[in-house]
């Protein structure tokens, strides 16, 4: 039961974590909208995402399934808290998904749509940002029956994750851009992309040594004397690949920001779980208790080793395919 359980936590990491890495660049081409006037470039900008942008969100749609049939009780305990949060980035995610079709054939209303493909993207983003902010603070289900527990996802430390995930959505997609532009628009990435990273740091600076002062517990596992020459590689590894990006884009290196602004994400992740581990809802609910009985995780399971590798090929295969420079519009 806890080899199983710990199984699917790692599966839904997983997944979440390819989620923020493929969807979280095209997010950020999104809310790169007004940093370029000439509407050519952002068809260009489109055109990057055009063929990958819906197979991306099949990780959001493989997380939740997951994490409603692995650990039902997580999802029950969770989503009427963040019910708010969750509703809206749906709602933006929707708009988001008809904007970016409709934009192709538009013509006069072109405007209205990329505001609307702009203002998706950014609503997404914020949502998510108030979602992870709430998890790593903790919630408080003594208040579940009053209405309070509703507005948990909105606090100073949950504004200070979505304002960081922004600027890291966006500097993803900037990065992604270098990689896929030429010309002009890869030059104005460029320059995008060098601000950016400052202002990444700084809020990973400010999230990274706000988090331990949450929770009493967050702070001694972090803190401790024999946990500190372990949990110091995170921070270290974040540094380095900081000065890998900041290396790359003074020397336009074209792949280097992007896999080193991943780099940075991995590590942010890893440990925002080291702070929640072994909870699923944070001082309340761990891994264990929250799984469903055996026989249902193990059926799960092997339907999980046989739909996996197709879709991690199929994401493979699909960036494989589409690689190279876009130099002109796609469309359908």
């Amino acid at each position: 039961m806890d080899i199983l359980a710990l199984a699917w936590a790692g599966i839904i990491a997983f997944g979440i974590i390819m989620y923020i890495i493929l969807d979280g660049f095209d997010l950020g081409i999104g809310m790169l909208f007004p940093f370029f006037r000439s509407e050519h470039e952002k068809d260009l900008m489109i055109s990057t995402i055009l063929p990958v942008w819906d197979g991306n969100e099949t990780w959001l749609v493989f997380g939740g399934a997951a994490l409603y049939g692995a650990f039902p009780l997580v999802f029950s305990t969770i989503l009427p808290i963040l019910y708010l949060p969750i509703f809206l980035m749906v709602i933006a995610l929707l708009f988001r998904g008809v904007a970016f079709e409709f934009r192709l054939k538009a013509i006069k209303s072109k405007f209205f749509w990329n505001s609307c493909f702009f203002m998706g993207s950014l609503f997404a983003t914020l949502a998510q940002g108030l979602v992870l902010g709430a998890f790593v603070k903790g919630f408080d289900l003594s208040c579940c029956h009053d209405g309070v527990s509703n507005y948990q996802w909105f606090n100073a430390f949950a504004v200070s994750c979505s304002v960081a995930l922004v600027f890291g959505y966006i500097l993803l997609g900037s990065n992604r851009l270098i990689i896929k532009t030429v010309g002009d628009l890869q030059k104005k990435c460029f320059a995008i992309s060098n601000k950016l990273q400052y202002l990444m740091l700084i809020f990973l600076i400010i999230v990274s040594l706000w988090s331990p002062y949450l929770d009493p517990a967050i702070k001694q596992r972090w803190f401790n004397p024999h946990n500190m020459p372990y949990l110091a590689i995170l921070p270290f590894l974040s540094l380095v690949f900081l000065t890998m990006h900041w290396y790359g884009i003074k020397n336009k290196k074209e792949y280097l920001p992007f896999w080193s602004s991943i780099g940075v994400f991995v590590t942010c992740y890893i440990g925002f779980m080291i702070s929640a581990y072994p909870y699923m809802v944070p001082r309340h609910i761990t891994y264990i208790e929250a799984a469903a009985d055996r026989s249902s995780l193990l059926f799960m399971l092997v339907g999980a080793c046989i739909m996996l590798p197709p879709l991690l090929y199929y994401t493979y295969y699909s960036y494989k395919i589409f690689k190279g420079k876009v130099t002109e519009k796609l469309g359908y």
